[in-house]
């Protein structure tokens, strides 16, 4: 689980051994492994952004003679807080939802709307089960899918959503957990 390449970018959707710390974080807790959303699934809100743009330049293309110059820059200005928000939103959206392994847990890290977080964690000594979910041509090619961790009893489920590298990530949880379990 040594990272061999210590080269690692804030913006990685997959980082081994990351030097980070977060909220909840005990002593003695190593993180092993960052998940965020593989950057082929944040496409959609890209390419909507494009489009944005574009409808953007087009409707200032054409000369509005409906409108006078005051109304143009007043509408301009409320398209372009509006496409630059949406974009913004997006980063934070993708940025912020993470999911961490570290040696004692599995932690599931999820921002609604900026104001709202949900943090699911499951202890190592409680998971049950983990499955990966990968299925398409499209998940196949650029090597991402969905990670489930089951735990024990009533406990909330851990679900990674479009990592990248899920079998890696299994991987890295199954040998967290049969060190804890000393097998």
């Amino acid at each position: 689980m040594e990272n061999n390449n210590k080269k690692s970018s804030a913006f990685y959707s997959y980082i081994l051994n990351p030097d980070i710390k977060f909220d909840t974080q005990e002593d003695g807790e190593k993180i092993y492994l960052l998940l965020r959303s593989h950057p082929f699934t944040q496409l959609r809100w890209v390419l909507t952004s494009i489009l944005f743009f574009i409808l953007f330049f087009v409707f200032n293309f054409f000369p509005q003679s409906f409108f006078n110059l005051g109304q143009i820059l007043i509408i301009n200005l409320f398209f372009i807080v509006f496409i630059l928000s949406y974009i913004w939103f997006n980063i934070l959206n993708w940025y912020f939802n993470v999911g961490i392994i570290t040696n004692k847990r599995v932690i599931d890290i999820d921002f609604y709307a900026v104001l709202y977080k949900e943090i699911t964690n499951a202890q190592l000594g409680r998971i049950e089960d983990t499955t990966v979910k990968s299925g398409g041509y499209i998940e196949s090619f650029f090597d991402y899918g969905s990670i489930f961790v089951q735990t024990a009893g009533t406990e909330a489920n851990v679900e990674f959503i479009n990592v990248p590298h899920p079998s890696d990530a299994v991987q890295i949880i199954n040998k967290l957990l049969s060190k804890k379990h000393g097998f």
